[in-house]
């Protein structure tokens, strides 16, 4: 018997999050690349994807995120960490 996470049709069964974030200062390109290798470096971040129209983070996580590491993490690299955004 196999304890793989995927089926038979090959689909995955994760345990994934996506949470939306508000932030602050990521205006370009370049911004949005050091904001995205930052969280990239966090262990269970599977995806960053940064709107710069809106300033809103949209993180992709394996389980729940955690705010405060990521706060800190957005922070340090030169950026205003607003908050998840709500419905």
């Amino acid at each position: 018997m196999s304890s793989s996470c995927c089926t038979t049709d090959g689909s995955c069964s994760t345990n994934e999050s996506k949470t939306v974030y508000q932030v602050t200062g990521v205006n370009s390109g370049h911004c949005r690349g050091v904001v995205t290798k930052a969280l990239n470096e966090l262990d269970n971040v599977r995806d960053v994807h940064v709107d710069l129209t809106t300033g809103h983070l949209t993180l992709t996580t394996e389980g729940e995120p955690d705010d405060t590491r990521i706060a800190r993490t957005i922070d340090d690299a030169g950026y205003e960490f607003n908050g998840r955004v709500t419905a």
